[in-house]
């Protein structure tokens, strides 16, 4: 991966849907060559789709929770069962394993707490949990889908 890929990832992360000839003319190059390089960015799966992001707001889903999940029971047939459930959840946005005190942390976004509540008691059907903590974002000071591609080679 050389600078003209990094900036047409840096262009794609910014506006997915800016024109091929807007890209490259950004980047420094025509637009054939261009084409070509987001072609094989995309065959060898550094993208990976292309996708628009929504206004929570006006989503109605303004209310971002992280959700912090302890179990004491750590075999695979409850790993499976657990995942299988959240993944089901609309309103979890990000799931993730986690090392540590906690381990599964959840990103949920929802209207209201009420809706959190609705979530929360879905949550807790699926199988057993030791624990499940609730943190409601007050304020969001920075958001991005945009990964650094510095470090890419």
């Amino acid at each position: 991966m050389d600078e003209f890929d990094r900036k047409i990832l840096l262009c794609l992360q910014e506006n997915a849907a800016e024109s091929l000839e807007a890209i490259a003319a950004q980047v420094g190059l025509s637009a054939s060559p261009c084409w070509r390089r987001i072609q094989k960015l995309e065959a060898q799966g550094v993208i990976q789709r292309r996708v628009a992001l929504l206004d929570p707001d006006r989503m109605r889903v303004g209310v971002t929770v992280f959700v912090s999940v302890r179990t004491n029971r750590h075999t695979a047939d409850w790993a499976e069962r657990f995942c299988a459930a959240v993944v089901t959840i609309p309103e979890v946005v990000e799931f993730y394993r986690m090392s540590g005190e906690t381990d599964y942390l959840l990103r949920i976004v929802v209207p209201d707490i009420a809706a959190y509540d609705r979530v929360y008691k879905r949550l807790i059907q699926s199988v057993d949990l030791y624990d499940v903590s609730s943190a409601f974002a007050m304020e969001r000071i920075k958001y991005t889908t945009a990964l650094p591609v510095t470090y890419a080679e």
